[in-house]
């Protein structure tokens, strides 16, 4: 039985001991660049939504959604007007119902009714995020990802510290805080951007 395996062995054996060994590399020590990985000191907006407790409902809402994908792309620049959980709570309709109580008497399926509520979740969380990046804010309308919808912010107080503190956004919304991410800019408001 040993003579069978040294028989396998053996020509391996051999070859490791013949004198035109090649020896092994590591390619990435053949770059003439070393590889550094990239690094941010700041995080995405993904990451500030995912630890900014007071907006964990906004949050989930727009997990359910493919808009998701835009808060962890570093490379698109948004800002996100992210209402509070308790501005989500007070809300007369949840974002996922639709706007007003439909009483046809019409029964649609599970599938139907599920389409129906994603559609509504993605109208009202595309209806809170405007495509451009605003660090500063200035008193004028800006689009937001809903096609027909924007938002208007208006300076209230020119002497507030810091200078998005002085701002409302459609004349009764207040700016309760601000976080800068890599891609974008939140600001936590205390109502919600309505859509209809």
């Amino acid at each position: 039985m040993r003579l069978f395996f040294l028989s396998l062995l053996w020509p391996i054996l051999s070859l490791a001991a013949s004198e035109e060994q090649v020896p092994l590399t590591n390619p990435l020590q053949d770059m003439s660049e070393t590889y550094t990985p990239a690094t941010s000191s700041k995080p995405t907006l993904a990451d500030l939504l995912t630890i900014e407790p007071s907006v964990s409902i906004f949050y989930s809402y727009a997990r359910e959604v493919e808009l998701n994908e835009l808060f962890g792309n570093v490379d698109a620049k948004s800002t996100v007007l992210v209402p509070t959980n308790k501005a989500v709570m007070a809300l007369a309709r949840k974002p996922h119902q639709d706007p007003e109580p439909s009483d046809t008497g019409v029964i649609i399926s599970e599938e139907e009714f599920d389409a129906l509520s994603k559609k509504n979740v993605e109208r009202w969380v595309s209806a809170h995020i405007i495509p451009e990046l605003l660090t500063t804010l200035e008193s004028r309308s800006y689009d937001t990802l809903l096609e027909g919808k924007s938002v208007t912010f208006k300076q209230l107080d020119a002497t507030a510290t810091p200078d998005w503190a002085g701002f409302v956004v459609n004349d009764d919304v207040h700016i309760i805080a601000m976080k800068e991410a890599l891609n974008g800019v939140l600001y936590i408001i205390d109502g919600t951007v309505k859509i209809d």
